[in-house]
Protein backbone atom coordinates (compact mmCIF):
# COMPACT_ATOMS: atom_id res chain seq x y z
CA UNK A 1 0.00 0.00 0.00
CA UNK A 2 2.51 2.55 0.61
CA UNK A 3 4.62 2.30 -2.33
CA UNK A 4 1.03 2.79 -3.96
CA UNK A 5 0.45 6.36 -1.23
CA UNK A 6 3.62 7.54 -2.78
CA UNK A 7 3.16 7.28 -5.91
CA UNK A 8 0.16 8.83 -6.01
CA UNK A 9 1.92 11.65 -3.51
CA UNK A 10 4.29 11.72 -6.43
CA UNK A 11 1.53 12.26 -9.48
CA UNK A 12 -0.13 15.03 -6.84
CA UNK A 13 3.36 17.16 -6.95
CA UNK A 14 3.59 16.84 -10.78
CA UNK A 15 -0.09 17.43 -11.03
CA UNK A 16 0.19 20.54 -9.34
CA UNK A 17 2.99 21.74 -10.83
CA UNK A 18 1.36 21.62 -14.16
CA UNK A 19 -1.37 23.67 -13.08
CA UNK A 20 -2.78 27.41 -13.26
CA UNK A 21 0.42 29.78 -12.52
CA UNK A 22 0.39 32.43 -9.59
CA UNK A 23 -0.03 35.67 -10.57
CA UNK A 24 3.21 36.83 -9.87
CA UNK A 25 4.27 34.13 -12.83
CA UNK A 26 1.73 34.91 -14.89
CA UNK A 27 3.00 38.98 -14.92
CA UNK A 28 6.96 37.86 -15.71
CA UNK A 29 5.70 35.88 -18.54
CA UNK A 30 4.15 38.93 -20.51
CA UNK A 31 6.02 41.34 -22.50
CA UNK A 32 6.93 44.46 -20.63
CA UNK A 33 4.88 47.65 -20.27
CA UNK A 34 6.20 50.11 -23.56
CA UNK A 35 6.03 53.52 -22.89
CA UNK A 36 6.82 56.83 -24.72
CA UNK A 37 8.63 59.56 -22.86
CA UNK A 38 9.39 63.57 -23.69
CA UNK A 39 12.97 62.25 -24.16
CA UNK A 40 11.87 60.32 -27.09
CA UNK A 41 9.68 62.44 -28.46
CA UNK A 42 12.23 65.00 -28.62
CA UNK A 43 13.82 62.76 -30.49
CA UNK A 44 11.54 62.10 -32.93
CA UNK A 45 11.08 65.78 -33.77
CA UNK A 46 15.40 65.52 -34.37
CA UNK A 47 15.07 62.84 -36.89
CA UNK A 48 12.17 65.16 -38.49
CA UNK A 49 14.46 68.13 -38.39
CA UNK A 50 17.51 65.89 -40.04
CA UNK A 51 15.38 64.45 -42.46
CA UNK A 52 14.05 68.04 -43.35
CA UNK A 53 17.41 69.66 -43.59
CA UNK A 54 19.27 66.94 -45.41
CA UNK A 55 16.58 65.05 -47.63
CA UNK A 56 14.37 68.38 -49.43
CA UNK A 57 12.14 67.85 -51.20
CA UNK A 58 11.74 64.16 -51.79
CA UNK A 59 9.08 63.68 -54.04
CA UNK A 60 8.59 59.99 -55.15
CA UNK A 61 10.01 59.07 -58.19
CA UNK A 62 13.20 61.27 -57.76
CA UNK A 63 16.81 61.00 -56.59
CA UNK A 64 15.59 63.37 -53.30
CA UNK A 65 13.00 60.41 -52.25
CA UNK A 66 16.14 57.95 -52.85
CA UNK A 67 18.03 59.62 -50.73
CA UNK A 68 15.43 60.00 -48.06
CA UNK A 69 15.27 55.85 -47.92
CA UNK A 70 18.85 55.94 -47.49
CA UNK A 71 18.74 58.26 -44.58
CA UNK A 72 16.16 56.73 -42.81
CA UNK A 73 17.69 53.44 -43.01
CA UNK A 74 20.98 54.88 -41.89
CA UNK A 75 19.55 56.33 -38.90
CA UNK A 76 17.82 52.93 -38.06
CA UNK A 77 20.82 50.99 -38.58
CA UNK A 78 22.52 53.45 -36.17
CA UNK A 79 19.61 52.46 -33.44
CA UNK A 80 20.69 49.13 -34.05
CA UNK A 81 17.47 48.25 -36.19
CA UNK A 82 17.93 46.32 -39.09
CA UNK A 83 16.53 47.90 -42.08
CA UNK A 84 16.72 47.70 -45.45
CA UNK A 85 15.52 49.31 -48.87
CA UNK A 86 13.06 47.59 -51.61
CA UNK A 87 13.61 49.06 -54.62
CA UNK A 88 10.90 48.75 -57.28
CA UNK A 89 9.49 50.37 -60.15
CA UNK A 90 6.12 51.01 -60.64
CA UNK A 91 3.96 52.68 -63.76
CA UNK A 92 2.60 56.60 -63.14
CA UNK A 93 1.49 59.02 -65.25
CA UNK A 94 4.52 60.17 -65.79
CA UNK A 95 5.98 56.80 -67.44
CA UNK A 96 7.96 53.54 -65.12
CA UNK A 97 9.17 55.39 -61.93
CA UNK A 98 11.63 54.16 -59.22
CA UNK A 99 10.36 54.15 -55.43
CA UNK A 100 12.30 53.04 -52.20
CA UNK A 101 9.91 51.22 -49.44
CA UNK A 102 12.26 51.52 -46.72
CA UNK A 103 11.56 48.30 -43.99
CA UNK A 104 12.61 47.20 -40.57
CA UNK A 105 11.48 43.87 -38.99
CA UNK A 106 11.71 42.96 -35.44
CA UNK A 107 11.01 39.32 -34.90
CA UNK A 108 8.88 38.50 -32.88
CA UNK A 109 7.97 34.79 -30.82
CA UNK A 110 5.00 34.15 -32.21
CA UNK A 111 3.59 34.10 -35.60
CA UNK A 112 1.14 37.36 -35.62
CA UNK A 113 2.81 40.50 -37.16
CA UNK A 114 1.66 44.14 -35.94
CA UNK A 115 2.80 46.14 -38.73
CA UNK A 116 3.58 50.22 -38.38
CA UNK A 117 3.28 52.81 -40.95
CA UNK A 118 4.34 56.33 -42.28
CA UNK A 119 5.08 57.58 -45.57
CA UNK A 120 7.66 60.08 -46.19
CA UNK A 121 7.57 61.31 -49.50
CA UNK A 122 6.48 64.98 -50.48
CA UNK A 123 3.73 66.09 -52.80
CA UNK A 124 5.28 66.97 -55.91
CA UNK A 125 4.72 70.62 -57.70
CA UNK A 126 4.91 72.43 -54.05
CA UNK A 127 8.46 73.69 -54.93
CA UNK A 128 12.11 73.38 -55.18
CA UNK A 129 12.02 74.00 -51.02
CA UNK A 130 9.02 72.20 -49.84
CA UNK A 131 9.63 70.77 -46.43
CA UNK A 132 6.46 68.26 -45.91
CA UNK A 133 7.20 68.56 -42.32
CA UNK A 134 4.12 67.07 -41.39
CA UNK A 135 2.89 65.71 -43.95
CA UNK A 136 4.75 63.24 -43.54
CA UNK A 137 8.07 64.26 -41.51
CA UNK A 138 6.46 63.75 -38.37
CA UNK A 139 5.53 60.59 -38.96
CA UNK A 140 8.96 59.04 -39.94
CA UNK A 141 10.81 61.16 -37.45
CA UNK A 142 8.15 59.45 -34.74
CA UNK A 143 8.41 55.96 -36.31
CA UNK A 144 12.07 55.90 -36.53
CA UNK A 145 12.18 56.25 -33.05
CA UNK A 146 9.76 53.87 -32.18
CA UNK A 147 11.66 51.14 -34.29
CA UNK A 148 14.69 51.88 -31.52
CA UNK A 149 12.23 51.86 -28.66
CA UNK A 150 10.71 48.27 -30.15
CA UNK A 151 14.06 46.46 -30.83
CA UNK A 152 15.42 48.07 -27.63
CA UNK A 153 12.18 46.42 -25.60
CA UNK A 154 13.59 42.85 -26.70
CA UNK A 155 11.21 40.64 -28.59
CA UNK A 156 7.57 41.22 -28.38
CA UNK A 157 4.84 38.40 -28.68
CA UNK A 158 4.15 39.44 -32.48
CA UNK A 159 6.91 40.38 -35.28
CA UNK A 160 6.65 44.54 -35.51
CA UNK A 161 6.87 45.35 -39.13
CA UNK A 162 8.25 49.22 -39.02
CA UNK A 163 7.43 50.42 -42.92
CA UNK A 164 8.69 53.39 -44.17
CA UNK A 165 6.64 54.30 -47.49
CA UNK A 166 7.07 55.93 -50.86
CA UNK A 167 4.91 57.13 -53.68
CA UNK A 168 2.09 57.85 -50.90
CA UNK A 169 1.46 60.93 -52.48
CA UNK A 170 -0.42 61.23 -56.25
CA UNK A 171 1.60 63.12 -58.94
CA UNK A 172 -1.98 64.14 -60.56
CA UNK A 173 -5.11 62.12 -59.55
CA UNK A 174 -5.42 58.78 -57.22
CA UNK A 175 -5.82 55.72 -59.37
CA UNK A 176 -4.49 52.17 -59.65
CA UNK A 177 -1.28 54.00 -61.67
CA UNK A 178 -0.87 57.09 -59.10
CA UNK A 179 -0.03 57.04 -55.89
CA UNK A 180 -0.04 54.74 -52.83
CA UNK A 181 2.72 52.69 -54.26
CA UNK A 182 4.83 51.65 -51.48
CA UNK A 183 1.93 50.17 -49.43
CA UNK A 184 0.02 48.56 -52.50
CA UNK A 185 3.24 46.57 -52.88
CA UNK A 186 3.82 46.04 -49.26
CA UNK A 187 0.49 44.80 -48.50
CA UNK A 188 0.53 42.42 -51.91
CA UNK A 189 3.52 41.22 -50.97
CA UNK A 190 2.70 40.07 -47.12
CA UNK A 191 -0.51 38.42 -48.64
CA UNK A 192 1.42 36.21 -51.18
CA UNK A 193 3.88 35.40 -48.10
CA UNK A 194 1.04 34.97 -46.20
CA UNK A 195 1.83 36.29 -43.02
CA UNK A 196 -0.69 36.65 -40.11
CA UNK A 197 -1.39 40.40 -40.12
CA UNK A 198 -2.84 41.13 -36.39
CA UNK A 199 -2.91 44.90 -36.81
CA UNK A 200 -1.66 47.67 -39.06
CA UNK A 201 -1.31 51.22 -37.62
CA UNK A 202 -0.89 53.96 -39.70
CA UNK A 203 0.40 57.34 -38.78
CA UNK A 204 -0.24 60.18 -40.78
CA UNK A 205 0.34 64.21 -40.05
CA UNK A 206 1.00 63.55 -36.44
CA UNK A 207 2.72 66.34 -35.45
CA UNK A 208 0.61 69.69 -35.84
CA UNK A 209 0.87 71.73 -32.79
CA UNK A 210 -2.54 71.86 -32.51
CA UNK A 211 -2.79 68.33 -32.41
CA UNK A 212 -6.58 67.10 -32.69
CA UNK A 213 -5.86 63.04 -34.08
CA UNK A 214 -8.92 61.76 -35.82
CA UNK A 215 -9.52 57.67 -36.71
CA UNK A 216 -11.55 57.29 -39.98
CA UNK A 217 -14.67 55.43 -40.99
CA UNK A 218 -12.21 53.24 -43.40
CA UNK A 219 -10.69 51.34 -40.35
CA UNK A 220 -11.20 48.07 -38.93
CA UNK A 221 -13.79 48.59 -35.91
CA UNK A 222 -12.04 46.86 -33.32
CA UNK A 223 -8.84 48.91 -34.30
CA UNK A 224 -10.97 51.93 -34.06
CA UNK A 225 -11.56 51.46 -30.74
CA UNK A 226 -8.90 50.01 -29.21
CA UNK A 227 -7.21 53.70 -30.51
CA UNK A 228 -9.61 55.47 -28.71
CA UNK A 229 -9.20 52.90 -25.28
CA UNK A 230 -5.18 53.41 -25.61
CA UNK A 231 -5.58 56.98 -25.64
CA UNK A 232 -7.75 57.02 -22.49
CA UNK A 233 -5.43 54.85 -20.71
CA UNK A 234 -2.46 57.53 -21.46
CA UNK A 235 -4.51 60.35 -21.10
CA UNK A 236 -4.75 61.54 -24.24
CA UNK A 237 -8.62 60.83 -25.00
CA UNK A 238 -9.01 64.90 -25.64
CA UNK A 239 -6.20 64.61 -28.81
CA UNK A 240 -8.54 61.69 -30.55
CA UNK A 241 -11.82 61.04 -32.03
CA UNK A 242 -13.42 58.81 -34.38
CA UNK A 243 -14.53 60.90 -38.06
CA UNK A 244 -17.46 59.31 -39.78
CA UNK A 245 -15.85 60.05 -43.27
CA UNK A 246 -13.45 58.14 -45.34
CA UNK A 247 -9.91 59.06 -45.64
CA UNK A 248 -7.57 57.07 -48.29
CA UNK A 249 -4.65 56.96 -47.15
CA UNK A 250 -1.93 53.94 -47.09
CA UNK A 251 -3.64 51.50 -44.65
CA UNK A 252 -6.34 51.28 -47.63
CA UNK A 253 -4.15 48.69 -49.47
CA UNK A 254 -4.07 46.62 -46.37
CA UNK A 255 -7.64 47.05 -45.87
CA UNK A 256 -8.04 45.71 -49.70
CA UNK A 257 -6.21 42.72 -48.63
CA UNK A 258 -8.02 41.73 -46.23
CA UNK A 259 -5.80 42.75 -43.24
CA UNK A 260 -7.39 44.68 -40.11
CA UNK A 261 -5.89 48.18 -40.51
CA UNK A 262 -6.44 51.88 -38.83
CA UNK A 263 -4.85 55.66 -39.71
CA UNK A 264 -4.32 57.63 -37.29
CA UNK A 265 -4.43 61.23 -38.83
CA UNK A 266 -4.88 64.98 -38.07
CA UNK A 267 -6.67 66.49 -41.50
CA UNK A 268 -7.14 69.79 -39.61
CA UNK A 269 -3.27 71.61 -40.60
CA UNK A 270 -4.32 75.09 -40.69
CA UNK A 271 -3.90 78.75 -39.63
CA UNK A 272 -7.44 78.27 -37.38
CA UNK A 273 -9.44 75.46 -36.09
CA UNK A 274 -11.07 73.73 -38.73
CA UNK A 275 -8.77 74.40 -41.22
CA UNK A 276 -6.53 72.43 -43.44
CA UNK A 277 -4.77 75.27 -45.50
CA UNK A 278 -1.14 74.35 -44.51
CA UNK A 279 -1.38 71.01 -45.91
CA UNK A 280 0.56 70.62 -49.21
CA UNK A 281 1.50 74.20 -49.44
CA UNK A 282 4.97 75.59 -48.50
CA UNK A 283 3.52 76.79 -45.27
CA UNK A 284 4.53 73.13 -44.24
CA UNK A 285 6.94 73.88 -42.20
CA UNK A 286 9.33 72.21 -39.52
CA UNK A 287 7.48 75.46 -36.67
CA UNK A 288 4.39 73.97 -36.88
CA UNK A 289 5.49 70.81 -35.42
CA UNK A 290 5.77 70.30 -31.46
CA UNK A 291 7.31 67.82 -29.49
CA UNK A 292 4.17 67.73 -26.92
CA UNK A 293 2.40 65.84 -30.15
CA UNK A 294 4.77 63.89 -31.07
CA UNK A 295 4.51 62.77 -27.30
CA UNK A 296 0.53 62.52 -27.31
CA UNK A 297 0.86 60.03 -30.60
CA UNK A 298 3.75 58.05 -29.80
CA UNK A 299 2.03 57.22 -26.53
CA UNK A 300 -1.25 56.23 -28.05
CA UNK A 301 0.69 54.30 -30.56
CA UNK A 302 2.80 52.44 -27.56
CA UNK A 303 -0.11 51.47 -25.69
CA UNK A 304 -1.96 49.90 -28.62
CA UNK A 305 0.89 47.65 -29.51
CA UNK A 306 0.75 46.63 -25.62
CA UNK A 307 -2.39 46.13 -25.53
CA UNK A 308 -2.26 44.28 -28.84
CA UNK A 309 0.56 42.14 -27.40
CA UNK A 310 -1.42 40.85 -24.10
Amino acid sequence: MLPRLLFCAQMLLVLTGCGDRTPAESAASQPPALSFTAQQATQALAHVTGLVKQCTPRDAGTAGAEKAARWIRDRLTERGVDARIDRFTDPTPRGPKPFFNVLATLPGTGDGWIVLLSHFDTMSGIGEGFQGANDSGSSTGLLIELAAILRAAGPLPHTILCGFMDGEECMLAYSDRDGFHGSRRLARQMKAEGRSVKAVILMDMVGDRDLKLTVPRNGTGALRLLALKAAEATGDRDRIGLFDGIVYDDHQAFLDCGFPAVNLIDFEFGSAPGLNDYWHTPADTLDKLSVESLLTTGRIVLEMVNRLSH
